[in-house]
């Protein structure tokens, strides 16, 4: 007997020839071919193979998305010869090497533009502290109020054009800072 024919997904299976069951079953002159049984038993067995090699294909293919992202991550390394390496690193020095150059230049004109600045800030501290002791000075000498006065005057012109001075030398470091970044 079949195991096709008691499978319980598929119920008992009708018959093949056209017509009511119940006059073929104890026929004895029903026409039949001598190959069925073995051609049901060779499609069983094809059944069985499939579904054995469907699951194969399942339980290998099971872990799909671990191992395309596995093959994914692969590194591929590629073997150069020294002479290719020496190559491309002279190449790259060539293209590299003069703007390190110009940066290096850069970098020159800036700490002279800051040396000049701290020296005139020290310049700057240094009158202040001479007009804090002259004024002092100048109160104390026994002078009379004229020229107290006429000092006085003098001190607050010099001290104005300090700041003028001052002020200039500013200007004249924004220009030269203009040219170092225009060249």
């Amino acid at each position: 007997m079949s195991r096709l024919s008691v499978h319980p997904k598929y119920g008992p299976r009708e018959s093949v020839f056209v017509g009511n069951s119940e006059l073929y079953r104890g026929d004895t002159n029903a026409v039949c071919s001598p190959f069925l049984r073995e051609c049901v038993m060779a499609l069983e067995d094809c059944c069985d193979e499939a579904y054995t090699a469907q699951e194969i294909i399942r339980q290998g293919t099971y872990d799909l998305p671990r191992i395309s992202k596995v093959l994914d991550s692969e590194r591929v390394f590629l073997l150069i010869d020294e002479a290719t390496v020496r190559k491309y690193k002279a190449d790259l020095t060539d293209e590299v090497e003069p703007q390190i150059h110009e940066l290096l230049k850069r970098a020159e004109r800036g700490m002279k533009i800051v040396e000049k600045r701290e020296s005139m800030l020290r310049t700057r501290v240094e009158t202040q502290q001479t007009k804090q002791t002259s004024r002092s000075t100048v109160n104390t000498a026994g002078m009379n109020k004229l020229d107290a006065r006429r000092v006085q005057m003098l001190v607050r012109q010099r001290e104005k054009l300090e700041e003028e001075m001052a002020s200039l030398q500013l200007e004249v470091d924004a220009m030269v800072r203009k040219r170092a970044n225009a060249c």
